[in-house]
């Protein structure tokens, strides 16, 4: 769903959403975004992507934003690569969050018809249609892979009802915006405080409910399971709700092609109820962590190596096994 486009955070957050004064630094902040929007708007959706690309570029190699940390994930994901590799591979991924950010920004000016014709025929489609078919709703998961907010552009672009949980901005002036942007695009806002109480009123209704959930939540809202060989603590809400209310789970992702289109692929999640909650949950966690690993080993340079993944670690975890930042 800032610099990187806002995805959608854990589901089991404390808070509603809250109202914040807007404040001068709010206006510039936004009056600067729209005016860049309306600029790049105008370069169509090719030329847009490719000045985030040369935009993320300039922050890998004369800002070096973040570069320790996407340079060090990387080396911690892939120990056998040189480091020539890596470097590659991180100026890759700069490129590609400059690209998604310039995407989505020009999104909401796309009809429904333009949305699905940046993709490539679809060849998995039946299976997130078979899972809408179940009648109980959707429980979609993605990670910042690709172009994570097109690929809930082109469910909802296929008629599909989609609800994304989201964070609250700290500009409520650009919280609005994007908001309104998902809203243009089909996609209904369930602000991260309010899921307990609507995700699953929006599964019992039929609709699909998208989740991000390659990010740290907080506290019971989260369990550690593998990514790359090392802990990583990750969201449980999706996984929560899939087996409180039945809902199928599919995993998708929209993955960006050399030419500039997009393939976008649907995986079914097994969800399996044993008596065994707790271990039920984390092995639905970890089942769609394991999808997220293997696109990511496809497409490494298609990842969000910005986050710093590793960062809670459990009591007792090996320093070789840990945060490797």
């Amino acid at each position: 769903m800032s610099a990187p486009p806002v995805a959608p955070a854990p589901a089991l957050a404390d808070a509603r959403r809250s109202t914040r004064p807007v404040v001068l630094r709010h206006r510039v902040q936004y009056a600067g975004l729209r005016a860049a929007i309306g600029a790049f708007g105008a370069l169509g959706f090719r030329g847009a992507s490719n000045f985030g690309a040369r935009l993320g570029l300039f922050g890998y190699r004369v800002l070096g934003i973040r570069r320790r940390v996407v340079e060090r994930q990387i080396e911690a994901a892939f120990p056998e690569w040189t480091p020539d590799r890596v470097r590659d591979t991180a100026r890759a991924a700069y490129e590609s969050l400059g690209r998604t950010t310039m995407e989505t920004a020009i999104l909401p000016r796309f009809s429904r018809s333009e949305i699905l014709g940046l993709f490539d025929e679809c060849d998995s489609w039946h299976v997130m249609d078979g899972a809408v078919k179940q009648g109980r709703g959707v429980i979609i998961v993605a990670g910042h892979l690709g172009n994570w907010e097109l690929s809930g552009a082109y469910v909802a672009a296929m008629g599909v009802d989609v609800q994304g949980v989201a964070r609250q901005q700290e500009n409520p002036l650009f919280d609005a915006y994007l908001t309104r942007t998902r809203e243009r695009l089909g996609i209904k806002v369930i602000y991260d405080g309010d899921a307990v109480r609507r995700a699953p009123r929006a599964l019992r209704e039929g609709a699909s409910v998208a989740f991000v959930m390659d990010q740290g939540a907080a506290g019971l809202a989260s369990t550690w399971v593998p990514f790359f060989g090392r802990l990583a603590k990750t969201p449980r809400g999706a996984a929560t709700f899939a087996l409180r209310l039945e809902a199928p789970v599919v995993y998708v992702v929209a993955i960006r092609k050399p030419d500039g289109r997009f393939t976008v692929h649907f995986e079914a999640v097994p969800v399996r109820a044993t008596g065994d909650k707790n271990a039920d949950v984390d092995r639905i966690v970890a089942d769609c962590t394991a999808v997220l690993e293997r696109w990511v080993r496809r497409s490494p340079g298609q990842y969000f190596w910005h986050h710093r993944r590793w960062k809670h670690q459990q009591p007792g975890t090996p320093p070789e096994l840990g945060n490797p930042l």
